[in-house]
């Protein structure tokens, strides 16, 4: 993927609530991007929760991700059968900048685009799923592999394995690419507020979404 960052993705840490202080500077995060994040817009009423945001090397805030909904667990084998009742949904922003120089002049970052978006929000899917039949010690074997996977469908968002879905985005109909499995479903579009947005969830339908500039992002701390 020549254009194409991984932004220095990882899973979210699903182990282990965050104490105050963590919050804190998880809130300070997002208050450094230079550019506007997004959330579902005002039809959605519930719950809203900000999650982690990603930096360069030289730390600058490159991504980020807000959740809405019931805030996920892991999925085991159990739940793959219909029994999980979570309904959550997850916007992922990431900016959307050119191949640059590094901050201290010795490398060049990649520059990002709507696959980078597609990434970030298919690892974020696979980061709460665990099929329940396999060895906890497998888990991580398991991850690895399926994020590369993630990061190949990404990297070919024209291929059968992505549909075409339009979505609000600040009221203007905009072409998401999406795709579902039995885990969740997966959506990335690029907007022209100079960001990339990459969604994805379970238990909420992706066709009834519309997303839209989040006004304040401390009051969701």
């Amino acid at each position: 993927m020549e254009t194409t960052s991984r932004v220095g993705a990882k899973a979210p840490d699903t182990e282990g609530a965050e104490d105050a202080p963590a919050a804190r500077r998880t809130v300070d995060g997002y208050l450094l991007a230079p550019f506007p994040w997004y959330g579902l817009d005002e039809a959605f009423t519930g719950p809203r929760w900000l999650m982690q945001v990603g930096t360069t090397a030289d730390g600058s805030v490159e991504h980020g991700s807000i959740g809405h909904g019931d805030e996920p667990s892991v999925r085991s084998e159990g739940t793959l059968n219909g029994e999980n009742t979570e309904r959550f949904a997850v916007v992922v922003t990431v900016a959307a900048n050119p191949v640059r120089r590094s901050a201290d002049g010795t490398g060049v970052l990649d520059a990002t685009s709507v696959s980078s978006a597609a990434w970030l929000a298919g690892v974020g899917l696979l980061s709460y799923t665990w099929p329940g039949q396999m060895d906890h010690t497998l888990r991580d074997d398991w991850l690895e592999q399926q994020t590369e996977t993630a990061w190949v469908l990404a990297d070919d968002l024209n291929s059968e394995d992505w549909a075409t879905l339009s979505l609000p985005v600040d009221g203007e109909p905009t072409p998401f690419h999406y795709r579902e499995s039995e885990y969740g479903w997966v959506l990335a579009a690029s907007t022209q507020a100079g960001v990339h947005l990459g969604a994805y969830g379970r238990g909420m339908s992706a066709y009834g979404l519309a997303f839209s500039v989040v006004k304040d992002i401390a009051a969701l701390a």
